[in-house]
């Protein structure tokens, strides 16, 4: 298998961007359930912009996060761009058998989510300078998370079907997987994962326009029942980089909560609570 994914910078620290970067593009290994063995890097960058420093921490942050994945890095390719990029194509290995697919949600499956959500709007309240160090801090550290356990947890568990979150998120990356398995889906929004002080960045209006593109994508079919909060459904929408796995399975995981569930019916996501 093989797939490809690069962007522009989501935080400061050109070493953090390497290592997020990296860990964004073998998600996509991850989430097929696969293991990914080399990757060419994709770079664009402007030598004038900034100091060579800068452009070798990114790529240094990239190459640490390969070995830790036990990747090869072959090579790769770079242009000149005044905006900044970087990301990976990578190419890995998967057993047919055990592959996971966004097609094979089945009514019943209980939805487990590996990382906390809401790294949009941590980052874009850092761009403004209102965000507490320590959640910024914390979502760095999830960004840069290899999804490569998820997987493993996956295997372990009975999962069929995956998704990883990334930028049309939650509620978005769920509806592919509902439309494509022509189900339906119940978000548990009292249960879902989030960094330390969501709530508060999103009532200072640290949301994105991608949030309100990932609603509007999903239309009539996204529904909101009674109880849930308007920070809450922001949650659902907001775009993520380097998110977690959405793993579904009849069986329970150990130590995990649901966030989720697949229901018979219209293919849609609704929000409820309890």
């Amino acid at each position: 298998m093989q797939t490809v994914d690069f962007f522009t910078p989501v935080v400061d620290d050109p070493y953090a961007f390497g290592q997020i970067a990296a860990a964004n593009s073998l998600s996509d290994i991850y989430a097929m359930g696969g293991r990914p063995l080399t990757v060419l890097n994709i770079a664009c960058f402007d030598p004038e912009a900034a100091p060579p420093e800068v452009w070798a921490a990114i790529l240094r942050g990239g190459a640490d996060k390969c070995i830790e994945a036990g990747t090869s890095i072959l090579g790769g390719h770079s242009v000149v761009d005044k905006e900044p990029k970087f990301g990976m194509a990578v190419t890995g290995t998967i057993d047919p058998s055990r592959m996971f697919a966004n097609t094979e949600a089945k009514i019943g499956d209980w939805i487990y989510l590996t990382k906390p959500l809401g790294t949009g709007i941590v980052t874009t309240a850092a761009k403004f300078d209102d965000c507490p160090p320590e959640t910024l801090a914390d979502a760095i550290a999830s960004m840069s998370m290899l999804n490569d356990k998820a997987a493993e947890l996956g295997h372990k568990y009975g999962v069929r079907c995956a998704t990883d979150i990334t930028g049309f998120g939650l509620a978005g990356h769920l509806y592919n997987v509902a439309r494509s398995s022509e189900v339906g889906i119940e978000i548990f929004v009292d249960k879902l994962p989030v960094f330390t002080g969501l709530r508060e960045l999103v009532e200072r209006n640290n949301v994105t326009v991608g949030g309100k593109k990932n609603r509007d994508f999903i239309g009539e079919r996204f529904v909101v029942g009674p109880g849930v909060e308007a920070w809450q459904i922001e949650v659902v929408i907001d775009p993520q980089t380097s998110g977690g796995l959405a793993l579904f399975t009849a069986e329970e995981i150990p130590g995990m909560e649901p966030i989720g569930v697949v229901r018979e019916g219209q293919a849609g996501i609704r929000l409820v609570t309890g």
